[in-house]
């Protein structure tokens, strides 16, 4: 790919104009004061010109605001870092053939959200059997045994369970954020597990979260990190390739050579 088309701009109106919109909350009364103020901030963030085009009051002594303006930045896209799967998206059918020729067992998985998080929608969307987008949970197959704790699990009880139930894998979903809450949980998480395991036996660490940057995985101690939009089927395929890599190698290069016959 060549450097002219890895450079890009915003969209708005036509292409290459550079139009972006943001939205923000200033703690000042609604007011032409706080649009001002609302303005002046966007310049300052380089949006030039900044058109406040929506205020609202937010409680008292608080404004939201969005703003439409023009930006001149440019983006180089093959300078932007993200990661990439690594892994192959495995049916339940394969997820489950893997598991059974690989451990001759159930993989245990156990799961929730720790800390004073009460959100569980990400966790139940990833191990109840209804699933996400279309896609089954990690209930829904037939070699994984889930253990979900819920919401509001402390660290210790994490552990516990984990031991308790021999988990092969430990699943932590994290929405609330304020001060960093998300990060501290997982660092302590992560410090608890490498505490309470021999060296190279502890279960494989997975969080998962809207706020989370996937790159941090190594800095949170933990073995991978999902986002947002991330489906029941990526989870499992990854869960599965890198407790039995040999396992999805042998399925993979079969549907390769089932492909190419």
């Amino acid at each position: 790919m060549s450097r002219q088309t890895t450079i890009v701009r915003p969209y708005g109106d036509t292409t290459g104009d550079g139009m972006v919109q943001v939205s923000f909350t200033l703690p000042v009364p609604h007011s032409k004061r706080a649009e001002g103020a609302a303005a002046q901030l966007a310049k300052k963030m380089g949006i030039d010109p900044a058109m406040v085009v929506h205020a609202k009051p937010m409680g008292e002594g608080f404004t939201f605001f969005v703003v439409y303006g023009q930006v001149n930045h440019l983006v180089d896209l093959s300078k932007v870092e993200v990661v990439e799967r690594d892994y192959p998206l495995l049916s339940p059918r394969e997820v489950n053939l893997a598991i059974r020729k690989g451990l001759r067992r159930r993989l245990v998985v156990v799961g929730g959200c720790i800390g004073t998080d009460a959100h569980t929608v990400g966790i139940d969307a990833i191990l109840n059997i209804k699933g996400f987008a279309g896609e089954k949970g990690l209930e829904y197959y037939r070699e994984l045994k889930v253990v979900n704790l819920g919401a509001q699990v402390s660290v210790p009880q994490l552990v516990d369970s984990a031991r308790a139930e021999r988990a092969d894998a430990v699943l932590v979903s994290q929405v609330v954020t304020q001060r960093d809450a998300h990060i501290l949980n997982t660092l302590e998480m992560s410090a608890a597990f490498r505490e309470s395991y021999p060296s190279g036996r502890q279960p494989l660490l997975v969080i998962g979260g809207p706020r989370f940057d996937e790159t941090m995985a190594g800095e949170l101690g933990v073995s991978r990190v999902f986002t947002r939009g991330t489906t029941p089927g990526e989870v499992a395929s990854y869960v599965v390739s890198a407790l039995l890599p040999d396992q999805v190698a042998a399925l993979t290069d079969a549907a390769d050579e089932s492909r190419s016959a």
